[in-house]
């Protein structure tokens, strides 16, 4: 997406106000309009990554990104893969909701093994996402996938476990 044309809009707009005043004025209003472009841009990737944030809140547990390539801003969507009928013996996940949308966004230290950073950013880059955003997913999924499953019930000691496994022994 070229933010130049909506830079250029205001620009125009700038000027056709500059013309209506005295040569002070206009002089004044083109060193304004100058050193208002830098600010107009940021603006603009400013409302161009909340909406990217919003439509992501609605396409869970797809997502949306604005990246900067060349100074000027992208779309990065990424869908979840779709799978052939038949294929996973596991249900579909549920959609991924975050109960505090309304709330600040907040920093969070973690220390990870570099080896357990990699398979992240690994996993992050195969979705199409950040690693910060992969993370966040992730744990809202966690989350998630807790609050559905039932309470576990631990059998007495010497009684044995409510549990049943197959498979083979050698």
């Amino acid at each position: 997406m070229e933010l130049n044309t909506y830079v250029r809009q205001l620009h125009d707009q700038l000027v056709a106000v500059a013309e209506t005043g005295d040569p002070a004025a206009r002089a004044f209003l083109d060193r304004l309009i100058v050193a208002l472009e830098p600010a107009a841009r940021l603006a603009l990737l400013d409302a161009l990554s909340a909406a990217a944030a919003e439509i992501t809140q609605d396409l869970a547990p797809g997502s949306v990104e604005v990246r900067l390539r060349a100074g000027e801003p992208e779309f990065a969507v990424s869908t979840p893969a779709t799978e052939q009928p038949g294929a996973g013996t596991e249900p579909p996940a549920a959609p991924i909701v975050d109960d505090d949308t309304d709330g600040p966004m907040v920093r969070l230290n973690l220390r990870l093994s570099e080896s357990l950073k990699n398979r992240i950013e690994r996993a992050a880059a195969r979705q199409g996402r950040s690693a910060n955003a992969w993370l966040a997913r992730a744990a809202t999924a966690a989350l998630a996938a807790e609050d559905t499953e039932p309470p576990t019930t631990h059998a007495a000691p010497g009684r044995g476990s409510h549990r049943r496994q197959t498979g083979w022994v050698r």
